[in-house]
């Protein structure tokens, strides 16, 4: 499908997805939301792509939403009332939920501002690689709204923890690419212009895998999060392991593993 704000480029197996609005550092309005609802939304039955690498065009990664843009209806938003904002606000959110259910890695690179649900992007992916002028910031809360927003107070804790979650949301302080680095909120940092040599390590690796191996691994790996127990999460690993166990996948794997060869994955 061809969109009006995202290029897809589809190298074989995997989706190089780049938010296209450079000129206004690729701020989400009506149809960028739209248009990202509809991709992720069509991902969680395709069997062909199996890694998304999602970034921006121009300077920025995402600078969140664009406030000068139309509102749906042409409304100004200080005049929508409360059932119109919210079903705004969901449409927004189910962005991140889409980006979750698909049975893909996502991998962001972020370079430039990644802010409010730009920052929510960054987050809701499997992995984030930074660029040297990254800087995110749940913008929120300083624009006269509360700091948790689009999955951040879900996400945030987990991947750095209360405390410097909460120096994040309740300040929108940015935080820049050395210390997102130290806290574990990504995986590297590279010039801008390497970005896309960063990933292709954690893209090779992955479509060498496995087909439903890598789609349930990251099935599991979202469901063991919010686990109440190492039973439920053993239960989720040995379901998943039996399951790849029944496929002429796995009895490649093992042969190309004794025989010291690349496995040929046929997705069966």
């Amino acid at each position: 499908m061809a969109y009006e704000t995202l290029i897809v480029e589809q190298r074989g197996p995997v989706d190089w997805v780049t938010l296209n609005r450079p000129e206004v550092m690729n701020a989400l309005d009506n149809t960028l939301v739209d248009e990202l609802n509809d991709y992720f939304e069509k991902l969680y039955w395709n069997r062909d792509t199996r890694v998304v690498v999602l970034r921006g065009a121009g300077k920025a990664f995402c600078a969140g939403l664009d406030l000068k843009a139309p509102t749906r209806n042409d409304r100004p938003r200080a005049t929508r009332g409360p059932s119109e904002g919210l079903d705004s606000q969901r449409h927004i959110a189910e962005i991140v939920m889409k980006m979750r259910r698909c049975p893909q890695p996502i991998i962001s690179l972020v370079h430039g501002p990644a802010c409010g649900g730009g920052f929510a992007l960054a987050l809701a992916s499997d992995i984030r690689i930074a660029g040297e002028s990254a800087r995110m910031n749940c913008a929120f809360i300083r624009i006269g709204l509360g700091g948790c927003d689009i999955g951040s107070s879900y996400f945030l804790p987990r991947l750095v923890g209360v405390s410097v979650a909460s120096e994040l949301i309740l300040t929108g302080m940015f935080i820049h690419a050395p210390r997102a680095l130290a806290v574990g909120l990504v995986s590297a940092v590279v010039p801008d212009a390497e970005l896309e040599a960063a990933a292709q390590p954690y893209v090779d690796a992955m479509i060498t895998t496995a087909p439903l191996g890598l789609r349930l691994s990251k099935e599991c790996l979202n469901m063991s999060v919010d686990a109440g127990s190492i039973e439920q999460v053993i239960a989720m690993e040995d379901r998943n392991q039996i399951l790849c166990a029944q496929t002429e996948d796995m009895r490649e794997g093992m042969a190309a593993f004794l025989e010291k060869r690349p496995p040929l994955y046929r997705n069966a």
